[in-house]
């Protein structure tokens, strides 16, 4: 996938519902500098890649879906980014069987399977959120990418399994060789440090969407 094949999606997709990029960041209720030609590139020349969350949010506020923006991604003249399937499953039932292993990553049979791009990596699956546990960020139906082998960086939006199996969506602070520091989703802005045995696996979420 290359950078400017991402820019050319957001710009082919700004387009097709009547806005200009800076429109679209707008109706997303992003600030309206953040699609501009001028943010593509980083002081210094290093690319800027649009986050999924800001992806997300443009497609909600358009009401297009995933397969959409992906077809557009060949609209600077590259490849279309190709969709393949991921395993997905809901929270509820990934807790109560035998869905994900001791690293994160799904095993067994239970799964069902949803289009999404092939770029997240291998292991990649989809949990559908069930209850508002994660709420207001997530809200009981949302699916969310989940990618057990990504790289956390703080502020990241991870799913943590403790030791009694039970499934918790955070955002990831930080951690040591002790601990693992973890922040509610709720507005609550205290951290709430775990001891590292108490948790089995963190896996990043790459993106989220009904």
């Amino acid at each position: 996938m290359k950078h400017e094949d991402v820019w050319a999606a957001i710009d082919t997709l700004a387009r097709k519902y009547g806005f200009s990029a800076s429109g679209l960041a707008k109706k997303a209720g992003l600030d309206g500098t953040s699609f501009n030609k001028s943010k593509r590139t980083r002081p210094g020349g290093k690319l800027r890649w649009p986050s999924m969350g800001s992806i997300s949010k443009i497609l909600a506020a358009t009401g297009a879906s995933l397969d959409e923006f992906v077809s557009y991604l060949g609209a600077s003249g590259g490849t279309a980014l190709p969709c393949g399937n991921v395993p997905m499953v809901g929270m509820a039932r990934a807790v109560a069987g035998e869905c994900l292993d001791d690293a994160g990553c799904p095993v067994g049979t239970e799964w069902d399977e949803i289009p999404f791009p092939s770029v997240v990596g291998d292991n990649t699956y989809a949990l559908e959120v069930n209850g508002h546990d994660a709420s207001p960020v997530f809200r009981d139906g949302d699916l969310i990418i989940v990618s057990p082998g990504a790289a956390l960086r703080r502020g990241d939006r991870v799913v943590v399994r403790v030791r009694n199996g039970t499934l918790l969506v955070r955002e990831f602070r930080y951690r040591t060789a002790q601990n693992l520091n973890l922040r509610l989703l709720n507005g609550d802005r205290e951290d709430h440090l775990f001891d590292r045995t108490e948790i089995d696996w963190v896996a990043r979420i790459m993106w989220a969407g009904q």
